[in-house]
């Protein structure tokens, strides 16, 4: 699939009302500081088809309801209208968002968008590049396809907002259009004030941020899911125990098969380790909790180590399961005490993970990382902006080498999994017969 669109209008969508001079000034967080410069990526694909209440005829119509609705929305995230200053605050002057409209191109339908996604043209139907932040925290394209469909692309900037903040923006926003923003509850601005920034930010959040991955999609049906879980459960967890999730199953046999391909560049002596990281939503973890709403960068990274070294031995169910048991064990860490000391400023986990990254290099080694994200689970099928729900909602190209993000299929049974990794490692992975078995259809 080709994906080709040319941009007929461009605009800057301002808050409907002034943001009140009380809030004009957005502390940005601790947490924020340790967040990557880059987009949080993010299509909706509807299916507008001939006679619809909101055809192709009505695209005009369309595009005034998103605008309206996001200029509304804006009201209530002041902060996304705003300008980042010096990497320390948001100047909520109202300046606004980038809004465009683009019309796909004939040849492209938005059955051939579904059937045949790729990553890197699924980028087309966003307003921005991933790798890099320019003034806008925000930009919003809506996206024409000629027989009555169409594609709505946000980037978020991952500066001011994880994946939860940015999914509640989506559905207070498509409930703003639906006229029923008296139903949904109003974001809280409250992470400034648990986690206070600092001066020195330690390492760069940016150090994985890449143009040269090559990023696929892959779905694992729920049969193959279901099947992956079990493998991993077989007389290893005692009965107190959970079964391995759907997360940390796909986590553990991704990883594997992963480690199995690229086993062969390393020896048993090798001094390389691989880090793998999952991201911890930390809202219901602290005490007190906070609600989902709670906007911001309100995470964390659970993490486990595996040497290079046993590498060789990562196609063995025993493998699966140890690293089910490390990815929990890694989780588990980020409780209330860790948290304690985050928002001191006292970032023990990366602080070790910079220490031994430099202990392994004077070793002549090198400390990887390989990192998981999910989305499942999530309500973006029900961004209902007044015409339907999405007929399908993608990512596009990440922005990192050797990160996997999941979203559910439509059907929520399934997973998709989008992998970004080195050129020569995706084609060594996509050659493993033990993991192509695994996946149903492949977008390249």
């Amino acid at each position: 699939m080709k994906v080709e669109i040319e941009v007929i209008s461009n605009e800057i969508i301002k808050p409907s009302s002034p943001t009140p001079e009380h809030l004009r000034h957005y502390q940005l967080s601790f947490l924020d500081q340790q967040s990557p410069k880059t987009y949080n990526p993010l299509v909706l694909f509807y299916d507008l088809g001939v006679g619809h209440q909101y055809d192709h005829s009505n695209s005009n119509e369309i595009s005034d309801k998103i605008k309206k609705s996001l200029s509304e929305v804006l009201t209530l995230f002041y902060p996304l209208a705003g300008r980042v200053k010096k990497d320390r605050f948001v100047d909520c002057n109202d300046e606004g968002v980038s809004y465009s409209v683009a019309r796909v191109n004939s040849s492209c339908q938005l059955s051939d968008a579904m059937s045949s996604p790729l990553p890197r043209e699924l980028c087309n139907f966003l307003p921005f590049e991933l790798h890099e932040l320019n003034e806008f925290a925000l930009g919003v394209q809506l996206n024409i396809f000629e027989r009555g469909g169409i594609a709505v692309g946000l980037c978020i900037s991952h500066q001011l907002a994880d994946a939860l903040s940015s999914i509640i923006f989506v559905k207070t926003w498509v409930a703003v259009a639906r006229g029923e923003a008296n139903l949904v509850a109003r974001p809280e601005f409250v992470s400034a004030n648990l986690f206070p920034q600092v001066d020195d930010v330690k390492f760069d959040p940016n150090a994985n941020v890449t143009k040269e991955a090559v990023t696929k999609r892959f779905v694992f049906e729920a049969f193959t899911i279901e099947a992956i879980r079990s493998k991993y459960e077989t007389k290893q967890f005692s009965k107190d125990e959970k079964r391995p999730s759907r997360i940390e199953a796909l986590s553990a046999f991704i990883w594997s098969r992963f480690a199995a391909v690229i086993s062969d560049e390393h020896s048993t002596k090798s001094e390389k380790v691989y880090a793998m990281f999952h991201p911890v939503n930390i809202r219901r973890k602290l005490n007190p909790p906070l609600s989902e709403h709670s906007f911001g960068n309100l995470y964390r990274w659970g993490f486990s180590m595996f040497p290079a070294s046993t590498l060789s031995c990562s196609s063995s169910e025993e493998y699966g399961y140890e690293t089910v048991r490390k990815i929990r064990e890694g989780i588990k860490k980020v409780d209330m005490d860790f948290l304690r000391k985050v928002q001191q400023g006292e970032e023990e986990q990366m602080h070790f993970i910079m220490e031994y990254a430099k202990e392994l290099i004077m070793k002549g080694g090198e400390l990887i990382s390989f990192s998981f994200t999910s989305l499942c689970r999530f309500p973006l099928y029900d961004a209902d902006f007044g015409w339907g729900t999405p007929t399908w909602v993608s990512s596009a190209a990440l922005a990192f080498n050797n990160v996997v993000a999941f979203m559910d299929t439509k059907t929520g049974n399934g997973i998709e999994a989008y992998i970004a990794l080195k050129e020569e490692h995706m084609a060594m992975l996509e050659a493993d017969e033990d993991f192509l078995v695994a996946v149903s259809r492949v977008g390249c």
